[in-house]
């Protein structure tokens, strides 16, 4: 998990599902002699700090906003570019930021 960027409104985390530990190996079969595939996931949590809600981006949504990421190193945006993009996204936010 890596926070990718926070301000006083938002917060944006990359989440990466099948992330395995160092040393981590995945058992081997006789139809899967280097290991069992796995479907590499990731995400993003966008938190909206003003509504105190999240959202989790994978699949498509995870895709199109990794292109949104992309964009931006090669064309660095104001942070009122960046911020406008990710309120977007916080549009469809419905789940309330819980602490565990």
């Amino acid at each position: 998990m890596h926070t990718l960027y926070d301000s006083e409104t938002f917060s944006v985390t990359h989440m990466l599902a099948n992330g395995e530990p160092e040393g981590f190996v995945v058992e081997k079969t006789e139809r899967y002699p280097m290991g069992v595939p796995t479907l590499a996931r990731h995400g993003f949590e966008i938190v909206d700090k003003r509504s105190g809600k999240e959202v989790y981006l994978d699949g498509s949504w995870a895709e199109l906003f990794q292109q949104h990421i992309q964009a931006w190193q090669v064309n660095t945006p104001t942070q009122e570019e960046v911020e406008d993009t990710l309120e977007g996204y916080a549009e469809l936010a419905q789940n309330p930021v819980i602490v565990h």
